[in-house]
């Protein structure tokens, strides 16, 4: 069978498992999965600009954060009762009005739109500041990290604007919808698995373009492609805007499905975790992204529940081993099987009997 055939009919099988979840996972797992497919939007973003772009990101976990606000902060508008002017942790803090960036997203639709758009707008103005020096490898890694740590700090020191450490929690509805009712936790996860789906189709189709042609030559050779009258820093640019735009949705879904989004989990520590997916999956594979956002995210749920000291440490070893023994991750083990099944039927001889030559006459 054609290897497209057989990628095709995996697929399928994997997005008709993953929408009948609701039906035979239980809610805790269910509610692992939902999150764990909205993380894995981050991870492909580190595929497009990691693996098919060569720039290393460490500072992930800020545009995941800018999406995971920017929808929390709609959540907290919508759940105040008539008559309260701020959230409660603003009242606690002696905050006595709305900011003006806080109030323009009581509007959901430009809550969806600041989601995409400001996760987006922010990394594609960082990526124009970086990549028009030509700055990048371990340069561009170490500025992305710093920046993100940064952006965590902030996030806890505005107590009275942000939730501080604690972050935004307590969400009540969405659209109306009350967020605890079942119907509408499976209606959630059923969009993460479309959005997944959507984001892995858009990532194939723009990877097999001219863009993605492109960005991969700039990653094997930036001076050829400059000596072949391309400029490559629009390319990057684009490409870390989409990354950055992918992790903001990434964050949104997540804080709807986990209910909360706090500095925690956008400081520099869950930006390397991010990585970690995308080496574990296959950093050249965006289905493998998804592989490996679930599968160590999962592991990680078992693992800590068991050695909750030890979390880290075995994440490192599986990064070091990851690079060591399987650099092309776990979609590189499905594909050097298809190479041998492919090299043992190209070796195996014919079985159809030879045809018989007529006698002299």
């Amino acid at each position: 069978m054609p290897a497209p055939t057989v990628k095709l009919i995996a697929g399928v099988a994997a997005l008709l498992a993953a929408l009948a979840a609701p039906f035979y996972l239980s809610s805790y797992d269910l509610s692992l999965t939902g999150r764990f497919l909205a993380l894995s939007l981050t991870a492909m973003g580190l595929v497009l600009i990691w693996g098919h772009g060569g720039i290393l990101s460490l500072g992930q976990g800020m545009f995941f954060g800018l999406g995971g606000y920017v929808l929390a902060m709609h959540l907290k508008l919508v759940a105040l009762d008539v008559g309260e002017a701020t959230p409660d942790f603003m009242v606690w803090s002696n905050v006595a009005s709305l900011p003006w960036w806080w109030a323009i997203f009581r509007n959901p639709l430009a809550m969806l739109a600041g989601v995409v758009a400001i996760p987006g707008l922010v990394a594609a103005g960082l990526g124009w500041l970086v990549f028009r020096r030509r700055i990048g490898g371990v340069y561009f890694a170490l500025i992305t990290q710093a920046v993100t740590l940064a952006f965590a700090t902030l996030l806890i020191s505005q107590q009275g604007y942000t939730g501080g450490f604690n972050g935004l929690t307590n969400y009540k509805t969405l659209f109306g919808f009350t967020l605890n009712d079942r119907l509408v936790i499976w209606g959630l996860y059923w969009a993460t698995v479309v959005i997944v789906a959507l984001a892995l189709l858009g990532g194939l189709w723009l990877l097999n373009s001219r863009f993605g042609r492109l960005l991969r030559a700039t990653r094997d050779n930036t001076n050829r492609v400059r000596f072949l009258g391309y400029d490559p820093t629009p390319y990057k640019i684009v490409a870390f805007a989409i990354a950055g735009a992918l992790a903001g949705v990434s964050g949104a879904l997540f804080a709807l499905h986990a209910g909360v989004i706090s500095p925690a989990l956008v400081a520099v520590t869950p930006s390397i975790e991010m990585v970690v997916w995308a080496a574990v999956g296959g950093r050249t594979s965006l289905a493998g992204a998804i592989a490996g956002a679930l599968a160590v995210n999962f592991a990680k749920d078992k693992i800590s529940s068991v050695v909750p000291e030890g979390w880290l440490y075995i994440l490192g070893l599986v990064f070091i081993l990851v690079v060591t023994v399987m650099p092309k991750g776990l979609a590189g083990l499905f594909a050097g099987r298809r190479k041998a099944l492919a090299q043992a039927a190209a070796l195996e001889p014919e079985t159809a009997p030879a045809p018989v030559k007529e006698a002299a006459q």
